[in-house]
Order: structure tokens, then C-alpha cells, then sequence
């Protein structure tokens, strides 16, 4: 059996609804996406907190392991006779 012909109004309204639907869809996905991305950047400014953090970190230790590393060499130099100024 034949289906009659949609009236040129109709196909227009049924066209305009799905694109709605279709419009609602993707304005959805973008405002997931938004707050995945608001996510990601939270996420990364704590990244960047707890590299600082860890970079002076480092930069203590480093430091201290020069000054530990200055205290060896005159205690060895001590031991074997050595003035650690002179080289």
C-alpha cells in the first residue's frame, strides 16, 4: 500500500523538529565537554601547585647534598693529608 505524500508544511515541521532535537543533542554534548574541560584544567593548575612544590623540594635537597658533599671531602682529605682547598 502506498503512503500519501507529506504535505509541504509537514515535511518542513518534521524537519524542523529533528534538527531541534538534533540542535539539543549536540548543545548537550558541548556542555558536558565544558565541564570535562573545566575538570582538566582544575586538575592541571594542581598539577603545576605540586610541581612547585616538588621543584623547591629538589632545590633543598640539592643543597643540602652540596654541604654533605663539601663535609666528605674534608673528612677524606683530613684522612689522607690533604688540604681540600688546595686541589
Amino acid at each position: 500500500m502506498a503512503t500519501p505524500e507529506l504535505s509541504p508544511t509537514r515535511r518542513y515541521e518534521e524537519t524542523a523538529q529533528k534538527t531541534d532535537r538534533e540542535f539539543g543533542i549536540v548543545r548537550s554534548d558541548l556542555t558536558a565537554l565544558r565541564l570535562q574541560v573545566g575538570n582538566l584544567d582544575q586538575k592541571v593548575d594542581g598539577l603545576g601547585e605540586r610541581l612547585d612544590g616538588l621543584e623547591q623540594k629538589i632545590d633543598g635537597f640539592l643543597v643540602e647534598q652540596r654541604g654533605v658533599n663539601a663535609t666528605l671531602v674534608e673528612l677524606l682529605s683530613g684522612l689522607v693529608g690533604k688540604d681540600a682547598s688546595s686541589g
